[in-house]
């Protein structure tokens, strides 16, 4: 069992990342070779320092990050996240990734679970039952490729400030823990938001936390004291107006009189579409506009992707 606290999220996810190269064990599920360790408390005392990002080493897709986190937030199962990131498909049944977890906190068996989550903490401030169950045994023991790995959320509402805890079965600590601490913090944001709360701590609670070995190499190369994430601009949405938000964001980079923060989501998914479409020049002008860390970071990592080509065309010939 291990137990780290930052402030930050490049210097959790790389004191972690060395936990696990030092302490882990090795573990073969599915006879895939991975180094674990069982039980893990990640602590992050800032939320809104949310956004991993350790160049070289490991660099995250900042459009995809956001993108997933719409995708939750929105309810939505829809394959438009695969522009975004063409690996997921590999786990889609049916071209649908059934674990997704959007449809089931917006909407389990009818219950919008964030809106009830937001109501009961209004109702009674001091509740322990603000819950958001994810893991439905009904749907994830028939055999699909996608098994959600979070459990659920639980949000607690102390002295003003919204604290979060995660439970999670299983965590790929290279690739997915930075991805869900991003979408993870921003919920915990726009809930704190709604109730009149400050941001309070995010806990990230993990039974299997676990290193494949085609990342150990790379994970135990991090510094160990890494440059601090930095804070992120502030998230807030109407909860009245939250869905048509989202929407637009998703959807509509330049109209429908979105500002701030979504103005800027929006520019970055739009990019990244153009990106992909390999309208390659649009894809950059469209986030000349965008001075923020993320359109920076998504500015590195079309650096990265060319790089790549680069080398692949070099090997080629």
């Amino acid at each position: 069992m291990i137990v780290l606290t930052a402030d930050n999220a490049n210097t959790l996810f790389t004191s972690a990342c060395h936990a696990v190269t030092n302490f882990g064990e090795p573990v073969s599920p599915r006879g895939m070779a991975t180094t674990e360790i069982l039980g893990a408390h990640l602590r992050l005392t800032q939320p809104r320092r949310r956004f991993v990002d350790v160049p070289p080493l490991r660099l995250l897709n900042p459009a995809f990050a956001v993108a997933e986190a719409l995708w939750i937030l929105s309810g939505s199962d829809e394959d438009w996240i695969f522009q975004y990131n063409r690996a997921l498909t590999r786990y889609a049944d049916d071209g649908v990734l059934r674990g997704a977890y959007g449809p089931r906190m917006r909407r389990w068996n009818g219950i919008d679970q964030l809106d009830r989550t937001r109501q009961l903490l209004q109702q009674d401030p001091d509740s322990r039952q603000a819950v958001i169950q994810l893991y439905d045994p009904q749907r994830d023991t028939r055999g699909h490729r996608d098994v959600p790995c979070t459990l659920g959320y639980r949000f607690y509402l102390r002295r003003g400030r919204l604290h979060m805890h995660t439970t999670m079965r299983s965590q790929d600590l290279w690739l997915g823990f930075p991805y869900d601490i991003f979408t993870n913090t921003l919920i915990q944001e726009l809930l704190a938001g709604w109730l009149g709360a400050e941001l309070g701590e995010y806990h990230h609670h993990i039974d299997s936390l676990h290193l494949y070995a085609e990342h150990a190499s790379a994970a135990a190369q991090l510094a160990h004291d890494p440059d601090p994430s930095p804070v992120m601009p502030e998230v807030s949405i109407p909860w009245n107006t939250a869905d048509q938000v989202l929407r637009n964001t998703i959807t509509e980079p330049r109209t429908r009189g979105l500002t701030g923060t979504w103005s800027a989501f929006a520019q970055m998914l739009a990019s990244y579409r153009a990106w992909t479409t390999g309208d390659r020049h649009h894809a950059r002008t469209l986030l000349a506009d965008t001075d923020d860390e993320l359109a920076r970071a998504l500015q590195r990592w079309y650096d990265h992707l060319s790089s790549l080509a680069t080398e692949q065309g070099a090997h080629a010939s």
